[in-house]
């Protein structure tokens, strides 16, 4: 049986955890702007780079899939996997302003290449809890998968 607690903190966790995510997410993107747009457009980009009104929608959906997913977490108390969830988060805060801010490209694709192994960790210790929490974050890996080689191709084209 379970208490008023628990059964409030199966939908609410995952609700607070969108919201957070959601939110800090776009804090970050918000971060850059009035940044030198111009040097993202003068940016030798790899094949199969987006344009660049696709990353928004794409990243609201990731941040409030994994806003649910950390809300899980919470709720069933998988400590490990929520600090290296907050690991890997800070990560992902980390690249926009580094990448976008900064122009720094070289350490930026150190950043996603850290991100990149703290969310399969992530991941990992997630499937060990609660398996949806694992599937709702496998869109994630597959987008900073491809943020990746974008990254890692925009590195290469412009050393």
């Amino acid at each position: 049986m379970t208490g008023p607690d628990q059964s409030w903190g199966k939908w609410a966790w995952p609700l607070v955890g969108a919201l957070l995510c959601l939110g800090l997410g776009i804090a970050s993107g918000l971060s850059t702007i009035g940044g030198d747009d111009a040097w993202y457009r003068e940016l030798f980009k790899p094949p199969g780079t987006p344009p660049p009104w696709v990353f928004g929608p794409v990243w609201s959906v990731l941040y409030l899939l994994m806003g649910v997913a950390f809300g899980r977490l919470i709720h069933r108390r998988a400590r490990q996997a929520l600090w290296v969830f907050g690991i890997q988060f800070a990560l992902n805060l980390l690249w926009t302003p580094v990448f976008f801010g900064a122009g720094q490209i070289a350490v930026a694709l150190a950043v996603i290449g850290a991100l990149w192994l703290g969310l399969v960790a992530t991941i990992s210790l997630a499937w060990q809890a609660d398996k949806l929490s694992a599937w709702l974050l496998a869109p994630y890996l597959v987008w900073v998968t491809y943020a990746t080689y974008l990254n890692a191709g925009i590195f290469w084209l412009n050393r």
